[in-house]
C-alpha cells in the first residue's frame, strides 16, 4: 500500500469523494486552492485506479495543519487511514514542523481514536464550527 502525491488531474476524483465522505465537503475550487498553496502537500491511495483514500497537510515554520483526510466507505478500518495519517506526519516533519494540529467532528469517534492512538491530544472544542452546527475538537501532536 504506496502513497503518491496529488497532481491537478486527481482534484475531480478527490471532489467527488469529498461528496460521499462528508455532510461539508471541500469543492473542486477549495481543493485546488489548497493544492496550488507552496504550502499544502497532499497524498493518496490507490486500488486498480480508483482513488480509496488521501489527505492533505499544509505546513509553515514550526507549525503543520492536516486540512483534511479521506477513506472511501468501503475501504474503511483496514489501516488505509491509518497509513495517510503517518505519510501526512512523515511529511510535517521532513519540513520541519515540530507540532501539528487538526480538528475533527465530535461526532467522529473512529478518527478520534485513530489520532489518539497516534499521539495526538486534544486541546479544546471550537463551538459550532461546523456549518451544520456540530462542534469540532482541536488536537495537536508534538514532535519529539
Amino acid at each position: 500500500m504506496n502513497g503518491r502525491a496529488w497532481t491537478m488531474n486527481d482534484l475531480d476524483a478527490i471532489a467527488a469523494m469529498e461528496k460521499e465522505c462528508f455532510s461539508d465537503p471541500w469543492n473542486r475550487r477549495m481543493l485546488a486552492d489548497s493544492f496550488l498553496s507552496e504550502h499544502f502537500h497532499g497524498v493518496l491511495l490507490e486500488e486498480e485506479g480508483a482513488i480509496v483514500a488521501y489527505g492533505g497537510v499544509s505546513v509553515v515554520m514550526e507549525d503543520a495543519e492536516i486540512q483534511l483526510i479521506a477513506v472511501s466507505e468501503m475501504y474503511r478500518r483496514c489501516g488505509r487511514g491509518q497509513k495517510i495519517l503517518g505519510d501526512l506526519l512523515a511529511i510535517a516533519r521532513a519540513h520541519g514542523a515540530r507540532r501539528i494540529f487538526l480538528e475533527v467532528r465530535v461526532s467522529n469517534a473512529a478518527a478520534q481514536i485513530l489520532y489518539l492512538k497516534s499521539g495526538f491530544r486534544g486541546l479544546y472544542c471550537r463551538t459550532r464550527y461546523y456549518p451544520d452546527g456540530e462542534d469540532a475538537v482541536v488536537m495537536m501532536k508534538e514532535f519529539g
